[in-house]
């Protein structure tokens, strides 16, 4: 599956030849270096690896020197693997633009999610608190009883309660993708993206 990977921009707007307003999410997509390419036979699966953000030399570790030199390529802030890739793509120094796809097209995004520290059920899971009368004085945003008195005598695991929200991998299906700008390394795909301004995407056909 052919994928790229991209960095978030911001939010903007594109109009349509009706003159309908699109809101788009523009992201640096690219260019990307094949790194590294996985094979069934040494590694047990068959993938790609591909680098993004070119790194300065002064912050390269030896290990990522050795592996950089190994491929041949310029050294990467960010590594990413894609499997099921075309065969013409499977050959270290490839590189992948931002030219492989094209507008109507539909992929799905992957990102980590804005973080919102530690939150209650209402913020985190959408519960809608307890009675707002009736006496209630402590209990408006609270989740209620959590376990059983009699049989089994405890808390489930998974039981919905407060804690640390957002932070996580988060991937979208069937966005289109609205326009490509080949010259700047731009997509601009229909509607909102995991993830903060300047976050990591994967982006995959």
């Amino acid at each position: 599956m052919l994928g790229i990977i991209g960095k978030k921009l911001g939010m903007s707007q594109v109009f349509t030849e009706q003159g309908e307003c699109v809101p788009v999410t523009v992201v640096k997509a690219g260019p990307c270096e094949v790194t590294q390419v996985k094979t069934e036979k040494k590694d047990g699966y068959s993938a790609i690896q591909i680098g993004f953000d070119e790194k300065r030399e002064d912050k390269v570790n030896k290990p990522e020197e050795g592996h950089f030199k190994k491929a041949g390529t310029k050294a990467y802030n960010v590594l990413m693997e894609f499997k099921n890739v075309a065969e013409e793509l499977m050959k270290t120094g490839e590189e992948i633009k931002v030219e492989y796809f094209h507008p109507g097209e539909k992929v799905k995004v992957t990102g980590i999610s804005k973080g919102k520290g530690f939150q209650g059920v209402v913020k985190k899971y959408k519960f809608k608190g307890g009675p707002k009368s009736h006496g209630q004085s402590h209990t408006l945003r609270t989740h209620g009883s959590i376990g059983m008195a009699a049989d089994p005598s405890r808390v489930l695991k998974g039981t919905r309660m407060a804690g640390r929200a957002g932070n996580e991998s988060v991937t979208i299906r069937n966005l289109e993708v609205v326009k490509v700008d080949s010259d700047q390394n731009l997509l601009y795909i229909k509607g909102s993206v995991p993830g903060a301004k300047n976050g990591i995407l994967k982006i995959r056909k």
